[in-house]
């Protein structure tokens, strides 16, 4: 379930996963897809947002989604908190349904869209579920080359008029665009953690504010149980946090007394920097004071 604490302004673009928890399916049949866009339409309807793209595989989905009114969390919580109840009562069962926190890329709309629009549509493709991508009903991809009538909740203009403004024409030149990726590397084969994917000034002109709460994830959701540092990377088009232990580290007291013998530089002085510490023992008492005043 999503956690307080998310990068949120208008018109921010995310690419979203979720994923089941232990890696299990989270749609057991057709049924389950078609619940789970009915509470996708209803969540775009009633928070404003614009879904560029979508794919719902077996025990993960991706969505690319904007926010007009700057208002992810709470849709998201919606979202997989719905369907989770009525997944749960459809299959009688009870707890957990996704991994934790959902994941969400932010992306600069000019310069990445597209193409992650073309990552997404194309994970049946490089799951070898299916060959050809037209057979796969379960994205955006029909819809948007005017194979199946389009949903609702789903606006392909802003991708059809960067190929034409003649509606035909760009739907030809789309879906020429993503078979072309089919061999492309994998967007997001190397990256670790939370990300931001844009061009150089993208990222050079990001608040910092949204930087520490990359920062704070990453203290949150690491592990305590090594001594592996973490690394915060600075690229042309992205920041990138390699986080050892990622979502499954513990966030307890027990593990907060000898936190200064894991300290890394790089992460204390960025939160120096960041004006969020002025020692990193207070830093991890700071998270702490986050986690409990958030509910966490």
């Amino acid at each position: 379930m999503a956690r307080p604490l998310r990068i949120e302004y208008p018109f921010a673009v995310y690419h979203i996963t979720s994923r089941g928890n232990e890696k299990k399916d989270i749609f057991l049949d057709e049924k389950d897809k078609f619940i789970f866009l009915e509470i996708l339409s209803n969540v775009k309807e009633k928070y404003n947002w614009i879904c560029h793209s979508y794919c719902l595989m077996n025990n993960h989905y991706h969505l690319v989604i904007e926010t007009p009114d700057g208002n992810l969390s709470i849709g998201m919580r919606q979202l997989n908190g719905v369907y989770t109840q009525k997944f749960n009562k459809k299959h009688h069962r009870t707890g957990h349904l996704f991994q934790g926190r959902y994941k969400a890329i932010l992306v600069q709309k000019q310069s990445h869209l597209l193409e992650v629009c073309r990552y997404v549509v194309l994970n049946p493709v490089r799951a070898k579920i299916i060959e050809n991508l037209d057979d796969y009903k379960w994205s955006s991809y029909r819809a948007t080359i005017g194979l199946d009538k389009q949903p609702e909740f789903l606006y392909t203009d802003w991708i059809l008029n960067q190929f034409d403004s003649d509606k035909k024409r760009a739907r030809r030149f789309y879906k020429d665009f993503v078979l072309a990726g089919i061999k492309n590397e994998n967007l997001y084969e190397n990256v670790k953690g939370q990300i931001l994917l844009g061009e150089e000034d993208f990222i050079k002109n990001y608040p910092y504010w949204a930087l520490r709460e990359l920062v704070m994830n990453a203290i949150m959701h690491r592990t305590y149980e090594s001594n592996a540092p973490i690394y915060i990377y600075e690229f042309s088009d992205r920041i990138e946090i390699i986080n050892p232990g990622g979502l499954y580290g513990e966030v307890n007291e027990s593990n907060f007394p000898n936190a200064s013998d894991y300290r890394n530089v790089v992460l204390a002085e960025s939160m120096k920097v960041l004006g969020y510490v002025n020692k990193f023992n207070y830093g991890i008492k700071r998270a702490t004071d986050e986690l409990i005043k958030n509910g966490n």
